[in-house]
């Protein structure tokens, strides 16, 4: 049985607003109360929102955190939020290379990995993203991409303390399509592989979610495998009741 303590993190993207927002945070903090639980929970806001979830999660075991930071830490970058101002809201986490930031945005592994130095300058926890497009995948060279995302996007001295990873095969965003249990299981043990390779002990520390349409029906399958230890979720994360039901299976 493995020591990481489950990390259920919820990425709502660009969804939600101010009292919508407020309703699911508030729901989660009461879901939690004040009891201990085996896992962590963190939510991922739109920025306009993370404010108001810092406030309603304060005190709470309930974690906040950005979906993007700048690599500087202030400056000309209209638009750009740094990690020291998500830092200053009460964010803990921020979620770094997703694949839509990737696609989107043309974030390559190099930007990544600065801007996760940047969310460690900042005390903040960084969620490294990582994983293959569908063309990718059919073309045999997962491992091949996966590894290169992690060896550029991670810079030297990740620890299992500051830095979390996240592995999200793009085919399966949003689709409704999931690894399956072998394949989930085959790329996070090679990943573990990697960073155990790369910063010896420290890689069994690191958790390693995965982040491609967990939702309350195959969770508990996913969060038993021996290197997922819990999930990125996208659609799941917005409705409550869904949301914590992926949480209680990791227990």
């Amino acid at each position: 049985m493995s020591q990481r303590r489950p990390l259920i993190a919820g990425n709502w993207k660009m969804n939600g607003t101010s009292s919508g927002g407020a309703a699911l945070a508030q729901g989660l903090v009461d879901r939690l109360g004040k009891g201990t639980h085996g896992f962590d929970m963190l939510v991922c806001p739109p920025a306009t929102l993370c404010a108001p979830i810092c406030d309603i999660a304060g005190g709470s075991s309930l974690y906040v955190g950005g979906q993007d930071c700048h690599a500087a830490e202030k400056g000309a970058h209209t638009g750009d939020i740094s990690a020291a101002m998500l830092r200053d809201l009460g964010c803990a986490h921020v979620i770094l290379g997703h694949s839509e930031r990737r696609a989107d945005h043309g974030e390559s592994d190099a930007t990544v990995n600065a801007k996760t130095k940047a969310a460690w300058a900042a005390g903040l926890i960084a969620i490294v993203c990582v994983g293959e497009t569908e063309t990718e995948r059919d073309g045999g060279k997962t491992l091949d991409v996966v590894g290169g995302q992690v060896a550029g996007s991670v810079p030297d001295g990740a620890t299992g303390a500051n830095t979390v990873i996240a592995y999200e095969p793009v085919w399966a965003i949003g689709t409704g399509r999931t690894a399956s249990p072998d394949e989930a299981q085959a790329v996070h043990a090679f990943i573990r592989s990697k960073l155990v390779e790369r910063f010896g002990g420290e890689g069994d520390t690191f958790r390693i979610l995965y982040g491609g349409s967990m939702k309350p029906g195959n969770a508990a399958e996913l969060l038993a495998l021996k290197d997922v230890d819990g999930g990125l979720i996208g659609g799941a994360s917005l409705v409550a009741d869904d949301f914590w039901a992926i949480a209680a299976a990791s227990r």
